[in-house]
């Protein structure tokens, strides 16, 4: 289900390389995120949001900096500078971090877009734009799970254990939304070159 451990691997090394030769500051950071995995961008959208304390949806620089600090995202203050500036468009020294995350991700295809929204509806069964372990119930079949069987986890333990794919180490609440799912497969799918390839990966992942 969640990108596996050999496109991981393999994508840590082809960002490695490419990161020697970048110039342009948000592909750099970019590829930082990349290098930690599939799920590096949907970890940094989820610290921004924590930080977020009056839920305004935008960052000042400083709030910038110390998210991509807090993560862990090896930025120095001139270059966190240019990427802010970039994002900065009307110049009111702000930016919207749906925006910059938009323009943190690997460029995707239609196809690749609409496949990775197609599973998400199936798994939000209220319609709610959240997914939940409710949501999951009514789905995912936790009873195939190994430590299920061996008695070892409860149905809500597989559950939640599912969820933390796409959910944020810093952040863990059991819900993933739409946004979270397509920053966790929009890493998944820069590790894949073939648009057919990803389009079969996710119909068979998610049966749809």
């Amino acid at each position: 289900m969640a990108g596996t451990v050999r496109h991981d691997t393999e994508m840590a090394m082809k960002v490695k390389q490419e990161l020697s030769q970048c110039t342009d500051p948000i592909e750099k950071l970019r590829l930082q995120c990349l290098a930690r995995g599939s799920s590096g961008i949907k970890g940094l959208g989820r610290m921004f949001r924590i930080m977020d304390d009056d839920e305004s949806k935008t960052l000042d620089f400083k709030e910038f900096q110390k998210g991509l600090n807090d993560f862990g995202v090896a930025v120095e203050k001139e270059e966190a500078l240019k990427i802010f500036s970039l994002l900065d468009q009307d110049g009111g020294g702000t930016i919207d971090f749906d925006e910059f995350l938009t323009a943190l991700r690997p460029p995707m295809s239609n196809a690749r877009k609409q496949v990775i929204s197609e599973a998400f509806r199936k798994l939000d069964k209220t319609g709610d734009g959240v997914v939940t372990i409710e949501d999951l119930q009514n789905v995912y079949n936790a009873k195939h799970h190994p430590k299920y069987r061996n008695g070892e986890w409860s149905e809500d333990q597989v559950f939640r254990a599912f969820l933390d794919n796409f959910d944020s180490p810093y952040d863990k609440d059991g819900k993933v939304t739409l946004e979270e799912f397509i920053n966790y497969y929009s890493g998944v799918s820069a590790s894949i070159d073939s648009d057919a390839y990803f389009v079969v990966m996710m119909r068979n992942a998610w049966k749809l």
